[in-house]
């Protein structure tokens, strides 16, 4: 049995936590701000050799994992002038898991396609997109 060996464990990153403080000075991003302090709190990544698992929701309460078997499509998009981003990630049954202000995504989307690329036997030009 393969040992499961951590990639990246950690929150969201703390530039979008500061950045969403500083919005809140106007009241029109007042929800983006309280969404970004949730997330600060209580959202947490675990990125694995086996699967992506996302703990979150109210409370740290919900918790999705995904092997890497049933991805079919990856997506980056960067935020905060490069500094993080976010990553989609698209499974066979159409579903969707969003990572949002992933830091060092560049590094966490190669890692992802590259795993997925190796369970699924796609290439990894396939997956990533």
């Amino acid at each position: 049995m393969v040992k499961e060996e951590v990639f990246y464990e950690g929150g969201p990153h703390i530039g979008d936590l500061i950045i969403n403080l500083l919005l809140a000075f106007t009241v029109i991003f007042l929800p983006l701000t309280v969404g970004a302090i949730v997330r600060a709190i209580w959202l947490r990544y675990r990125i694995t050799n086996r699967r992506i698992s996302v703990t979150g929701g109210w409370m740290g309460r919900d918790r999705t994992d995904i092997v890497y078997a049933e991805i079919v499509k990856v997506v980056k998009v960067p935020r905060g002038f490069g500094f993080w981003g976010d990553i989609v990630v698209t499974l066979k049954d159409k579903s969707r898991l969003e990572m949002r202000s992933l830091p060092r995504f560049r590094e966490i989307y190669d890692y992802i396609c590259q795993k997925a690329a190796e369970k699924t036997g796609k290439p990894i030009e396939a997956i990533a997109k």
